[in-house]
């Protein structure tokens, strides 16, 4: 990682030193770094704001990742505002950016509360991007590493979820269509695992079981990234059908029997 990222992170640190305002959730010269820099009070509403960067190893060269959430803010205005942090992103010189992007972030913030947030047609539109896909993993073998990048991921991409370890090793991802590619891409290019010798290895076996569009508006919701056991493949329907997923589990079921 570059030496202009690791100042970045220390003028922030010192920008944002209040109590929970800044935390350095990952370092490392693999995957780079990722801040968390908590807001509060943004605006006339008061906003209690989270903003979340991935600084890939090669920042600022390439602009860093942002997650933003807020319980103040539905999810197609936070769902805007990171595209729009994004797009900003995108357009500013290679450099050191992200206490420009926050500052910008605040910003959106007010807009998007003073322009009502979205009515209707917003809320079409944040169904439309509504995705869930099933992820079969080939293996599993460094537990903690590998569950906490999981983790780590979905918290940063707003993507909720289930781990499913047994037989077949399940991930079930619900957000955007972006994100979820994203963290695919992640899997299949980040070190996330050890192989048989014990040498670091990337989930190049990973396969895509199934892609499809999930309103969320009627049809059940998974909340957080959690880790759930079971012991064999006939388990696999009640783990479906607690999550009100059963036609998932029936679209996968010929992949699973290959």
């Amino acid at each position: 990682m570059s030496e202009a990222a690791l100042e970045e992170v220390s003028v922030l640190s010192s920008i944002y030193c209040g109590e929970g305002e800044f935390q350095l959730i990952q370092q490392s010269a693999q995957d780079g770094l990722v801040v968390q820099i908590n807001c509060t009070g943004v605006g006339d509403r008061g906003l209690d704001v989270r903003l979340v960067f991935h600084l890939h190893p090669d920042y600022p060269s390439s602009p860093p990742h942002i997650s933003i959430s807020s319980t103040g803010l539905s999810r197609t205005q936070c769902h805007s505002i990171r595209q729009k942090l994004r797009d900003r992103a995108a357009a500013l010189v290679p450099e050191p950016m992200v206490h420009q992007l926050v500052e910008c972030s605040q910003q959106q913030c007010v807009e998007v509360t003073e322009d009502g947030g979205g009515g209707d047609e917003a809320v079409e539109e944040s169904e439309k991007d509504e995705w869930a896909a099933v992820l079969l993993l080939d293996h599993i073998r460094s537990r903690n590493r590998y569950i906490g990048l999981l983790e780590r991921w979905s918290h940063q991409l707003q993507l909720t979820g289930r781990l499913l370890l047994g037989q077949s090793i399940l991930v079930i991802l619900q957000g955007s269509k972006p994100d979820i590619k994203e963290f695919c891409r992640r899997l299949k290019t980040v070190k996330v695992d050890v192989d048989s010798s014990g040498r670091k290895c990337k989930e190049r076996m990973m396969k895509i079981l199934i892609e499809t569009s999930w309103s969320s508006s009627r049809q059940h919701c998974l909340q957080g990234f959690l880790v759930k056991n079971y012991q064999s493949l006939s388990e696999l329907p009640a783990a479906f059908e607690e999550l009100h997923m059963i036609e998932l589990y029936q679209q996968i079921l010929p992949l699973l029997s290959d």
